[in-house]
């Protein structure tokens, strides 16, 4: 009995505890002091600001303090009320740990297992890739000792023959000429260029006598030997003289060097390849060191200067080389980290960076080497060194590539940088000397302080300085429109704001510096930086009449600015769909065309109207004909 009695009072005590909870939740709810804690966009700083300018410290102090003891009060109550339930919650939380803890031990079997199978699977595919390797040599070798044991035996039995004296000569020349064909066969094939080189220069001096011959016999003949010539043209005709149109004679006896050819390409390529598949061995995980490079490079350079002899030979030989580019790209690409640390803007260089880093500069050394081999080139077919160049193109491709994940993140935190200006207060008047504080703001000293040590951590280690400039301009580029973007959409700037974002603007120019050679050379969004600045202190009518308007500064932007200047009535466009900034300079990025931009304007413009008729207002801001004129000036320019 003692115990059921000893229940009621508990129960009563969780159901007015409940009904006392609901009472006091909804009285802070009501109250004004607290209902700005709920909002999703609650700022401490801008809740402190206002505080300090009501000058209402010590009764908000008091009312917080009051509200904190009530809301203590409530806890305990909704703990002894739900105690049991408490209870049960934190038992299942210590299954839930014990559970998690054996999933844990099992997970680790599981990985010890996989690296376990790893082992025994990389082991035999090493061994596998090398057995492949030297059973690819053994047959050339047996190809070899195939030729060497031919030739010694046709060489004995020669002997042997011409021992016989008159009798065996028959045979003799038969062996002779079957010997004679294996060294010719393999002399053509290794010494292909020079035979090229030997043909081109026998069938020039050939074509020349031919012209000497018609020469001499049109200045000098006789009728009765014109006449046998005539006679003799009629029967057969000169090779150098093609009579059809589709007939080549000097094509036609190069076909027949075409197996020659074809053998010397082959032996060429894989004297191209290789030095590359030496220096990138399976399982490994650095790119080739600077005198391996070199090793490549001489390879290439002597494979073109060989070839040089004759521009098809080179053409043929410069696909190879392309070839050879490619391949190395392939290998590289093999070697860049891929995972999340590739990326990481927090601390220092991270293992797979370093080796992105040096893979972007070993293609890069590819990149000048193979340049630099091409232009000393002599005589170098525009065909060949355009085969070259678009293999290089790959190349600088990859470089790109090996590098955005890290460009990415450093964009992405700029970005995150630049969207906190909005928790600055702006509104801020002059002081009573007429002076204010021109110091920058705190994002802006945070933005450079990141930029600075970007460059400093990541970028200054790849040797390819153009090549980053490159990339970095272009963020510079991007880091300064989401700058005068934001600075845009700031509401309210008082006097004294105006004057600290005036100092942000000059300070972005010193945030981006170390991006670029010249922040000049940023172009147009170096001139909109500049641009923008005085816009700060003109007034409405002159903002709308400034030069820069549409060529330098977009008409988007410019009226974007000057709703800062209308009452709150005027809600932006992003205050009209109840986005946040971040959100809004999404849409901006997704929605590239100044048309989509002002046709948003002109719906917040619109609503504006409306509000404005529903109250029954008798006249609008002032700052409200300038931005409809401007946005009319704005459609009529994009038809």
């Amino acid at each position: 009995m003692e115990g059921g009695d000893g229940g009621v009072p508990v129960a009563g005590l969780g159901t007015l505890g409940s009904g006392a909870a609901a009472a006091t939740v909804r009285e802070l709810l009501q109250d004004e002091c607290y209902s700005a804690f709920l909002n999703e966009d609650f700022d401490v700083k801008t809740y402190t600001s206002q505080s300090i300018h009501q000058a209402v410290i010590a009764e908000q102090l008091a009312k917080l303090a009051q509200g904190i003891s009530q809301l203590d009060k409530e806890l305990h109550l909704q703990v002894v009320a739900r105690h049991e339930d408490l209870l049960a919650q934190a038992t299942g939380i210590e299954s839930l740990e014990g559970v998690l803890q054996m999933m844990q031990t099992r997970i680790g079997a599981l990985q010890g297992a996989v690296d376990r199978m790893k082992a025994k699977i990389v082991e035999p595919y090493n061994k596998i890739v090398a057995r492949t390797a030297q059973l690819a040599r053994l047959q050339v070798a047996c190809d070899l000792l195939r030729r060497i044991i031919r030739i010694l035996y046709l060489s004995k039995r020669l002997q042997g023959q011409l021992q016989g004296g008159s009798r065996e000569i028959t045979k003799a020349a038969q062996s002779l000429n079957e010997l004679a064909s294996v060294f010719l066969k393999q002399a053509f094939e290794g010494e292909y260029p020079k035979l090229l080189r030997l043909y081109n220069d026998l069938w020039k001096r050939l074509q020349q006598y031919s012209q000497n011959i018609q020469g001499n016999f049109s200045a000098g003949g006789t009728p009765d030997l014109c006449v046998d010539l005539q006679h003799t043209e009629d029967d057969t005709h000169d090779v150098f003289i093609p009579r059809q149109l589709d007939y080549d004679p000097e094509k036609a006896l190069k076909d027949s060097l075409q197996p020659y050819e074809a053998a010397y390409l082959s032996k060429s390529l894989s004297r191209l390849f290789d030095p590359i598949n030496l220096v990138f061995p399976p399982g490994g995980r650095n790119p080739p060191s600077s005198d391996e490079l070199d090793g490549i490079m001489k390879t290439i350079a002597s494979e073109l200067n060989v070839a040089a002899v004759d521009a098809n030979l080179t053409l043929a030989v410069s696909k190879n080389v392309a070839k050879t580019i490619q391949l190395y790209g392939v290998k590289s690409e093999q070697l860049l980290c891929t995972q999340g640390d590739a990326s990481q803007v927090i601390g220092p260089l991270t293992e797979g960076q370093k080796r992105n880093v040096a893979v972007v500069n070993s293609l890069y050394k590819l990149h000048q080497s193979v340049t630099k081999v091409v232009s000393s080139q002599s005589s170098f077919p525009p065909a060949a060194e355009q085969t070259v160049l678009s293999a290089l193109k790959a190349v600088h491709a990859l470089m790109g590539s090996a590098v955005q994940p890290l460009l990415t993140s450093v964009a992405d935190a700029i970005e995150a940088i630049i969207i906190t200006m909005h928790q600055e207060d702006f509104s801020g008047t002059l002081s009573s000397s007429g002076k204010a504080d021109v110091s920058c703001s705190l994002y802006m000293k945070e933005l450079q302080g990141f930029v600075a040590r970007v460059m400093n951590d990541y970028f200054k280690h790849f040797e390819c300085s153009d090549f980053v400039f490159e990339n970095t301009e272009a963020i510079a580029q991007r880091a300064i429109e989401l700058f005068v973007r934001n600075a845009s959409l700031i509401r309210f700037l008082g006097e004294g704001g105006k004057m600290r974002l005036a100092a942000d603007f000059a300070q972005m120019e010193l945030a981006v510096g170390p991006f670029c050679r010249r922040v000049s050379d940023l172009g147009k969004s170096y001139r909109m930086l500049r641009s923008f600045r005085p816009l700060l202190f003109q007034t409405s009518e002159h903002v709308a009449s400034s030069p820069t308007l549409g060529d330098i500064i977009p008409f988007s932007i410019v009226i974007q600015f000057l709703f800062t200047r209308a009452p709150p009535e005027l809600k932006s466009p992003f205050q009209r769909a109840e986005w946040s900034h971040a959100r809004f300079s999404q849409w901006l990025d997704d929605h590239p065309s100044e048309k989509d931009r002002l046709l948003l304007i002109r719906g917040a413009l619109e609503a504006y109207v409306q509000s404005v008729r529903s109250r029954e207002g008798k006249e609008f801001a002032p700052v409200y004909p300038i931005m409809v004129q401007l946005l009319q000036k704005a459609m009529s320019a994009l038809q």
